[in-house]
C-alpha cells in the first residue's frame, strides 16, 4: 500500500511539473500547493504502511521486528524533498521548458531563412558555375526626349537613337579590356583589319557606298587566354543595314567574308537556337569554324537589328567555349532590341 500511494503521489507530482513547463507562465503559488498536496499525500501513504499487522513468516520476533525497522525507513524520493527544495525543481523545470521552447523557435526561423535564400548564396550549396562569365547589370542608355526606340511604332527605320558607344556590351568580370578598342569610336580601316587581307579592300569600299555612319568597339582578354571583339556599325536605317550584311558580308549558311583569325570556311553553330526566345526582332547568325580547325578556335556571329550590325567573335587556343560565346551574343542583343 505504501508503494502504491507513493507512485500515485509521485505520478501527480510529474504531470503538474510538466504542465508547469509547458505553460510557461503558470502561478507559482499554485505549483507549491500542488507540491504539498502530493507531500500529504506521501505522508498518509507511509502512515497507511506502518500500520499494516507483521507478516506471519515463522520467522524469530527479532527477526521480524528488524524487517518491521527496515520497511519503516523508506528512501526519500522527489515528493519528500523539503518544499523549498521542491520549488526550485520546479523553477528549474519551467526554465528547461522555455529554454527548449525558445531553441525550436530559433531552429524554425533558421530552416526558413536558409530555404528563402538562393542556392548559391548558402555555403556549401553553391552551384558549380557552368562556364558563364559575370558580366555587370545591363540597362539600356537614356534617349534624347520624343525619340523612340527601335522595333516601336513611330519608328519607321527602326533608328537607335541612343549613343551607339552606350549600346556596346561592357567587359565581363575579370578581364584584360582592349586599350585600342576601349568603347570609343573606332575608324573604317580598324573594322576592315579584323578580316582576312584579301577582303579587306572590297569591304573598305562598301563601308562608303553604305555611307556607315557610325562604328564603335570594345574588346578584352580573359583569364583563360579568350579574346572578344564586339563592333557595332550604324547605318542610316534597317534597309541599309540589312543589304549591307546580306550582299556584302554574305551572311547566310556561310559568310563570304572570313576573318583574319579564321582564314578557313565557317558554318553555322548547331548549338545556336536560330528560333529561340534570346532573337527577338533581330537577324542573328551564329558560326563556328569547320574542320579542320588550326591550333586557335574562334567563334563568330553578326547581329541585325534595325539600323545597327554587330559583329561579334572570341577566339581561343585550342578551343572557343560556347557557353560564354553564346551569352555574349545574347546579351548584345538585349542591349540592340
Amino acid at each position: 500500500m505504501t508503494e502504491q500511494i507513493e507512485t500515485v503521489g509521485q505520478t501527480e507530482g510529474t504531470e503538474k511539473v510538466g504542465q508547469s513547463g509547458q505553460t510557461e507562465g503558470a502561478d507559482q503559488a499554485e505549483q507549491i500547493e500542488q507540491a504539498e498536496g502530493a507531500e500529504q499525500s506521501a505522508r498518509v501513504g507511509q502512515t497507511a504502511g506502518t500500520t499494516e499487522p507483521p507478516v506471519e513468516t515463522g520467522q524469530p520476533a527479532e527477526a521480524v521486528e528488524t524487517e518491521q525497522r527496515a520497511e519503516a525507513v523508506e528512501p526519500v524520493t522527489d515528493t519528500d524533498a523539503p518544499p523549498r527544495d521542491r520549488r526550485r525543481v520546479l523553477r528549474a523545470l519551467a526554465r528547461w521548458t522555455a529554454a527548449v521552447l525558445v531553441c525550436g523557435g530559433l531552429g524554425t526561423g533558421t530552416a526558413y531563412g536558409i530555404a528563402a535564400m538562393e542556392r548559391s548564396d548558402v555555403p556549401g550549396l553553391a552551384t558549380e558555375s557552368d562556364g558563364r562569365w559575370d558580366y555587370p547589370r545591363l540597362s539600356l542608355p537614356a534617349l534624347p526626349e520624343g525619340s523612340p526606340r527601335p522595333f516601336t511604332d513611330g519608328n519607321q527605320h527602326e533608328i537607335h537613337h541612343a549613343d551607339l558607344r552606350e549600346l556596346l556590351l561592357p567587359a565581363p568580370a575579370g578581364a584584360t579590356e582592349d586599350k585600342k578598342l576601349n568603347g570609343g569610336w573606332v575608324s573604317n580601316a580598324q573594322y576592315v583589319s579584323e578580316y582576312a587581307k584579301d577582303h579587306r579592300p572590297d569591304l573598305e569600299q562598301a563601308l562608303t557606298d553604305y555611307a556607315v555612319r557610325h562604328i564603335a568597339a570594345r574588346g578584352w582578354t580573359m583569364p583563360d587566354g579568350t579574346t572578344s571583339r564586339v563592333y557595332l556599325l550604324r547605318f542610316d536605317s534597317a534597309g541599309t543595314a540589312e543589304e549591307f550584311t546580306g550582299i556584302e558580308l554574305g551572311v547566310g549558311l556561310s559568310p563570304d567574308v572570313a576573318l583574319a583569325t579564321a582564314p578557313g570556311d565557317a558554318e553555322l553553330d548547331e548549338g545556336w537556337d536560330v528560333e529561340g526566345p534570346a532573337v527577338g526582332k533581330s537577324a542573328i547568325s551564329v558560326y563556328t569554324e569547320a574542320k579542320p580547325i588550326g591550333p586557335v578556335q574562334t567563334r563568330q556571329a553578326y547581329i541585325q537589328a534595325g539600323d545597327t550590325v554587330a559583329l561579334i567573335f572570341q577566339s581561343r587556343k585550342g578551343e572557343a567555349l560556347s557557353v560564354p560565346f553564346h551569352q555574349t551574343v545574347v546579351l548584345q542583343n538585349q542591349l540592340l532590341g
